[in-house]
């Protein structure tokens, strides 16, 4: 397609997703659907341009409003704004007017522009990470306005990490191993990784090295018991699959079929035989109850905002409201009480989100520790360090907090608890001992 041509379907893209009624990559997967005759190059500046958008919109926005010498729909300045093409492709993609504007508009100084607006981020998420942050706060919301990279996990099962550097090393593709988990890849560029052997054969899976750090966390030994308890498409579910060596017994719970159905393929690619798919109906489900107090470890990544996730859902920041966060604040307390109860005396349970706000993260464990002293914190550095991985983004409280801009992760907090081997004395109980 003409760039010219790829401009106005910019607009039209940006038309249908800034209505903010579906994720991002649903409403591209739509438009690529809608127009075959798009080509491999059509489609990543297009998903390139978008998604700058996406992540600038509070910017451009403003700077497009603040300046309208030349005409248009909002969508197409804003498409003129965040154009990802090579630096040949804007002469023909746009009219003199509209370069020289473009060219004004991008290179203006935006210093005097609030915060906010310079890092693209509503008024409610900003007020609230820079409360949480600190002075932190200008680092991360600068990394959370930079692309993520591409990150793998070497599949335990099939390979080792040298391996397939190696592999990529002789297909002239740049990957380096990850700094903290063991079996990270990230690699430069967006390679088809559908065409590559590596992939097909299960030896990688796409996944964000901090989510990899999760099931280092639950740390699951061969022959065990283990829940993943909000499993969606599997990504986590297969790297505790193959810590246990395909061992034991491995519940993906999910109250999604179309979500588990994604794992299948995985599943298969992956060579694990050890992995059980059941969709349940809610967190107090039957065949979650028939399990309790027989599990020996349980992972709940919880549904969250996913605000840890703006390099790669940049969407999210204007999906998300207030009102949202304090509903899934319920859910997450309701789903880590019924999955607690799975487990067995000296059990093991991660209670991880991909947010980095309080009130998902330990806000959400502080209130059940409170309430259910047969459970005991765990810090995650000491966990980390009986796995060989260094630790770091702990917390006051000993919890997990990666984030972008320390550790080139998305944003993730975790938790690890565990159930008692005996129940905890009570005050009461120790005076009436004493007595």
């Amino acid at each position: 397609m003409k760039p010219r041509d790829l401009l106005y379907t910019a607009r039209d893209v940006l038309r249908d997703m800034l209505r903010f009624d579906a994720a991002a990559d649903a409403v591209l997967s739509r438009h690529f659907r809608a127009r075959p005759q798009l080509g491999k190059i059509d489609r990543q500046i297009l998903a390139d341009t978008v998604y700058q958008v996406l992540r600038h919109l509070r910017l451009f926005q403003t700077l497009a409003a603040g300046d309208e010498s030349i005409g248009g729909a909002m969508e197409l300045r804003l498409a003129i704004l965040g154009w990802s093409g090579n630096a040949a492709s804007v002469h023909t993609a746009f009219s003199p007017e509209q370069l020289e504007w473009r060219k004004r508009l991008l290179t203006q100084d935006a210093m005097a522009l609030p915060e906010a607006v310079r890092w693209s981020l509503p008024e409610w998420l900003a007020a609230a990470l820079q409360q949480q942050y600190g002075d932190e706060y200008p680092a991360l919301a600068q990394a959370l306005l930079r692309p993520a990279p591409l990150d793998l996990r070497v599949n335990v099962q099939k390979a080792r990490r040298e391996a397939v550097l190696d592999v990529f090393a002789r297909l002239n593709i740049p990957a380096q191993a990850t700094p903290y988990s063991p079996w990270g890849v990230r690699l430069e560029g967006k390679p088809a990784l559908q065409d590559l052997t590596v992939f097909r054969e299960g030896w990688v899976e796409v996944q964000d090295e901090g989510s990899q750090l999760l099931a280092v966390l639950l740390a699951p030994r061969r022959g065990e018991m283990v829940v993943d308890f909000c499993a969606g498409a599997g990504g986590k579910t297969l790297a505790l699959g193959a810590m246990m060596r395909s061992t034991g017994r491995l519940y993906a719970f999910d109250v999604a079929d179309y979500r588990l159905a994604k794992l299948k393929p995985r599943l298969l690619r992956s060579g694990l035989s050890n992995v059980y798919p059941v969709a349940i109906a809610h967190e107090r489900d039957e065949r979650v109850k028939r399990l309790a107090g027989k599990v020996d470890r349980v992972l709940v990544d919880a549904p969250c905002s996913g605000l840890g996730t703006l390099r790669r859902n940049p969407d999210m920041k204007w999906r998300q409201k207030p009102e949202d966060v304090v509903e899934l604040t319920a859910k997450q307390a309701n789903i880590l009480q019924s999955a607690a109860t799975l487990l067995k005396p000296g059990g093991r349970l991660v209670y991880a989100t991909c947010s980095i706000l309080p009130e998902e993260n330990s806000g959400i464990v502080n209130a059940f520790l409170a309430a259910h002293t047969e459970f005991e914190r765990i810090p995650a550095d000491s966990v980390l360090a009986q796995q060989g991985v260094k630790a770091e983004g702990l917390t006051s409280q000993g919890d997990l907090q990666l984030l972008p801009d320390r550790h080139g992760t998305d944003g993730f907090y975790a938790a690890v608890l565990q159930r008692r081997s005996a129940p905890a004395a009570t005050e009461q109980d120790a005076t009436q001992h004493a007595q």
